[in-house]
């Protein structure tokens, strides 16, 4: 999309709404992972529900992003370094429903590398 250009007022309203509802999900699925299970009747696993939580928490925030911020690859970036990290955090926080105890840091590190290249555009675009 070029620079300047607006989002068409029904398409802007259906990216809140799908927005929304991910992020009601997600934040319902990391949240209440045996209460969401139920509703949803998925087998209640703490932590696969946990990432699927964070992972629609990061899809929503990435489209509302995208309705402020014209800057695909920045938004992408952003989007990732967000829901990695998180995902990350929950790996620490199941640890005890399996996994490794380097996978967090595993997590982190790529999260890094995402933070970065977001520096990196963010600050090409400043001086452009």
């Amino acid at each position: 999309m070029a620079r300047g250009q607006r989002v068409h007022p029904f398409v802007a309203a259906a990216v809140v709404l799908l927005a929304l509802t991910a992020l009601v999900a997600g934040w319902w699925a990391w949240l209440d992972p045996a209460g969401f299970a139920r509703f949803t009747n998925w087998p209640n696993h703490a932590h696969f529900l946990h990432d699927a939580g964070v992972f629609q928490i990061g899809i929503g925030l990435t489209m509302l992003l995208a309705l402020w911020w014209r800057d695909g690859v920045a938004v992408v970036l952003t989007g990732f370094v967000f829901t990695n990290t998180f995902h990350a955090y929950n790996h620490a926080m199941d640890l005890d429903h399996g996994g490794h105890a380097y996978d967090a840091w595993a997590l982190l590190a790529v999260s890094v590398v995402g933070g970065v290249a977001l520096a990196v555009r963010v600050r090409r675009r400043e001086r452009a």
